[in-house]
């Protein structure tokens, strides 16, 4: 057995034995994902995270080392952050316990990994690594003050939009009047789902196709603020065309499965701003005014 395939057989079987070990938090987080809609981003994370790691396959095989030190430190972590569950087990809810345990799983992940085939490679695989943490089930506390965030937020752009237009409206917290019509922005309309599966896209495209540090934080900071956008405009549309055209759009296809519409829209600005930003790091390497290309010429 080569070298390579003995870290490659090393950190399988720890990943076996973590499976064995995690197997109740990480099927009770699929579940959960399945099941609430709120959590449907999970899905994504696990194929979206080893996808990346396996496109720096060749870079990696030159670097694995183990690192005994830091990785049985991580394995330590992991196991005191996950005891800690069964230790305040009667003063912590199972939605909380579940946080902690699939957080301290994800930590013994990343230990493995690093046991395995060093901190180097660690570092070169840091961004799907990181994005593992999306494997962990927000608790219902903090989820209900992220939904309350985008319920204010979206009802703030749907008025803003009315006073755009020159629509008469009268806004009380998340309800809004206008003519013919009463709106309340309730928890389902908040667009959680739409807005995690944006930001997560947002989060992965920015890492694909820009190198500029700065840059991808734009992107990722700017996903937020266009999901309460994008959920103010299809509130406002479905307003509009209910008290101008049907009223049956009040209830209709549009209200209850158009998500994926504006979702789109949302992701077509995302892409433009990704082309924008992109094109401008073309210009800089282009024009000598990148410092790595800089440095690389002096030397």
């Amino acid at each position: 057995m080569t070298k390579v395939a003995q870290h490659q057989a090393g950190f399988a079987l720890l990943c076996a034995i973590s499976l064995i070990v995690g197997w109740k938090p990480l099927v009770d987080t699929f579940a959960l994902s399945l099941r609430d809609g709120e959590y449907t981003h999970v899905l994504l994370i696990l194929p979206i995270s080893a996808a990346l790691i396996f496109l720096e396959r060749r870079p990696l095989r030159t670097i694995f080392t183990t690192n005994i030190r830091i990785g049985a430190a991580l394995f330590a972590t992991a196991a005191f952050i996950a005891c800690s569950t069964f230790v305040w087990s009667a003063s912590l809810p199972p939605d909380v316990q579940l946080s902690i345990r699939m957080f301290a799983l994800v930590v013994l992940w990343i230990g493995a990994f690093i046991f395995c085939f060093g901190l180097q490679a660690s570092r070169l695989v840091v961004f799907p690594q990181c994005l593992l943490l999306g494997l962990v089930p927000l608790p219902q506390l903090v989820l209900g003050r992220l939904v309350a965030l985008l319920q204010f937020g979206s009802a703030w752009t749907t008025h803003l939009l009315f006073v755009v237009f020159g629509v008469p409206v009268a806004q009380d917290g998340v309800s809004l009047i206008i003519p013919g019509l009463t709106l309340q922005v309730a928890q389902e309309c908040s667009s959680i789902r739409s807005s995690s599966m944006l930001l997560v896209t947002s989060i992965v495209l920015a890492q694909l196709l820009l190198r500029s540090p700065w840059r991808k934080a734009l992107v990722i900071g700017l996903a937020a603020p266009l999901s309460v956008a994008k959920n103010g405009l299809r509130i406002f549309t479905i307003a509009m065309l209910g008290t101008r055209v049907d009223r049956g759009y009040l209830t209709g296809r549009l209200h209850h499965q158009g998500g994926i519409v504006f979702l789109a829209i949302a992701l077509i600005a995302v892409f433009a701003l990704l082309w924008i930003l992109r094109r401008g790091e073309e210009f800089s390497i282009n024009s000598g005014l990148n410092p790595e290309k800089a440095r690389a010429t002096v030397g």
